[in-house]
C-alpha cells in the first residue's frame, strides 16, 4: 500500500439526506495537499437533491462518480425503512462494489446498503432508533445495535451522526495510519479513537450522560500511557472504586478498561512507527510495553502483522 496514492471518495445524496450524515465524510476526506483524496457529492442525477432538515443540495456528479470511486459513502437519509432508494441508485452500488470500491454507510443509510443484498449475513449497524426496523425489512443482515461501527472490509456501516466521524477516523487509520488519523482528528476537534466496539446505547435505570462519565479519566491516561496504569491507578483518578469504574467503563466503551490501555499502547507505538526512526525497543519504552518482544507479542494479537512490517507498509513508496 503506497501512503500517497490519491484515493477517490464518492458521497452519494440520496433523498432526504441528513445535513451532519453528508458533511462529515467530505469535510473528513476534504482535498487537501495534506490528503490524497478527491472528494465528489453526487446523487442518482446531477442537479437539486432535496434534503432533510430545512436544507438541499446541489450535487455536480450523477451516478456515473460511483464508477470513479475508490470509497462510497451512503449519508443517512428521512423515512429508510419506507421504501427502497431507486432501481438505479442500488444498482450502482452493486456495481462499485463488483469493481472493487468500498462501500460505507453513516446512520440509515445502512437501508441503501442492505437493499443490495450486500450485508445478507453479515454484520451491520445502524442509528439504535432504527435498529428494529432494519433488522425487519432486511432479515439476513446480522444487525448489531450496541457498536459505533462495524467493519466488514469491503463494507461497513456506522450508527447515529457522530459515529460516521469514528467510522471516518477508522477508514483514514486503515488507509494512511494512526498519525494521519490523529492529524484529522485534531482538526475537527473530535476524539482520536473510539473503538467500532463501543456501546452506541446503554440503557440505564437511572439516566446518566452516556461515554463522557470517565471521559477526562481516559484523557488523563492518554497523557500517560508511557507509566504504569493499572486498574486501581485510574479508578482512583476516576474517584470511585476499581469494581465500579471497571463496570461502568465497559458499559461506556465496551471492553475493559485494560484492554482500552493496552489498545490505545498500540495505537501510540503505530503512530511513533510510522512517524519516528525509534528503534522497536525504545517505542516498547515509550508506551508502556517495556520490552521490544512484549510490544511485537500484543502488537500481533492486535493487529496481524509485527512492528517492522508496519512500519515498512508506511515507507513504501514515499
Amino acid at each position: 500500500m503506497s501512503a500517497t496514492r490519491l484515493r477517490r471518495v464518492a458521497v452519494l445524496v440520496l433523498e432526504g439526506a441528513k445535513p451532519l450524515d453528508v458533511g462529515i465524510p467530505a469535510q473528513v476526506f476534504t482535498t487537501r495537499a495534506s490528503m490524497p483524496y478527491e472528494v465528489r457529492v453526487c446523487g442518482a442525477a446531477r442537479g437539486p437533491v432535496t434534503g432533510g432538515d430545512g436544507l438541499s443540495y446541489s450535487v455536480a456528479h450523477g451516478l456515473e462518480a460511483l464508477e470513479w470511486a475508490d470509497i462510497v459513502f451512503v449519508p443517512g437519509y428521512r423515512f429508510p425503512d419506507r421504501e427502497d432508494p431507486p432501481r438505479a441508485v442500488v444498482e450502482a452500488l452493486v456495481a462499485a462494489h463488483a469493481r472493487g470500491a468500498r462501500l460505507a454507510a453513516i446512520s440509515t443509510g445502512a437501508f441503501a446498503l442492505a437493499s443490495t443484498g450486500l450485508l445478507d449475513g453479515r454484520r451491520a449497524t445502524t442509528h439504535w432508533h432504527y435498529t428494529r426496523a432494519l433488522a425487519a425489512r432486511h432479515p439476513l443482515v446480522r444487525v448489531d445495535e450496541n457498536v459505533l461501527f462495524v467493519d466488514e472490509g469491503s463494507v461497513l456501516t456506522s450508527a447515529g451522526a457522530a459515529s460516521g466521524i469514528d467510522l471516518c477516523l477508522h477508514i483514514l487509520r486503515g488507509d494512511l495510519g494512526v498519525a494521519a488519523s490523529n492529524h484529522a482528528a485534531r482538526r475537527l476537534v473530535a476524539a482520536p479513537y473510539r473503538s467500532g466496539g463501543q456501546a452506541q446505547y446503554v440503557p440505564r435505570s437511572v439516566p446518566e450522560p452516556r461515554g463522557e462519565r470517565f471521559g477526562a479519566t481516559r484523557e488523563w491516561a492518554l497523557r500517560r500511557l508511557g507509566e504504569p496504569l493499572t486498574l486501581e491507578v485510574l479508578a482512583r483518578q476516576a474517584g470511585v472504586s476499581p469494581r465500579t469504574f471497571s463496570r461502568r467503563f465497559v458499559e461506556e466503551t465496551g471492553c475493559t478498561p485494560m484492554q482500552w490501555v493496552m489498545r490505545a499502547r498500540i495505537d501510540l507505538a503505530r503512530e511513533l512507527l510510522e512517524r519516528s526512526q525509534r528503534s522497536v525497543e525504545q517505542i516498547a519504552a515509550d508506551v508502556g510495553l517495556g520490552t521490544g518482544a512484549n510490544l511485537r507479542l500484543h502488537f500481533q494479537r492486535i493487529l496481524g502483522t509485527t512492528p517492522s512490517e508496519y512500519r515498512r507498509t508506511f515507507t513504501r513508496g514515499e
